[in-house]
């Protein structure tokens, strides 16, 4: 009797599924229990490496002195500031 390939390659297919399973993770500690092994705790300072921030880019100040002269200054602003935010949509007329 000849086996057919499709068949010992169906079966080679399975066979390699199963023992591709992850291992079983042993049982976690009670802990409830004093006794139950623990790891050591370990402490890593955020300070050692603290993380380098990108300088911002600097523009022209003299650019930007003009700009808010042509604007208006800081009264500009302070108006801009001061004024009622506009109605988000005018209501409806008739039946919705």
């Amino acid at each position: 009797m000849s086996v057919r390939p499709s068949w010992l390659l169906a079966g080679c297919m399975l066979t390699s599924t199963a023992l591709a399973q992850p291992a079983a993770k042993p049982p976690r500690p009670d802990p409830l229990d004093p006794q139950a092994a623990v790891p050591p705790v370990v402490y890593h300072s955020p300070f050692k490496h603290p993380p380098q921030a990108a300088a911002p880019a600097v523009g022209n100040w003299i650019q930007a002195n003009q700009q808010v002269g042509r604007v208006g200054g800081w009264r500009a602003y302070a108006r801009e500031a001061a004024a009622p935010a506009p109605a988000a949509s005018a209501p409806r007329k008739g039946a919705p």
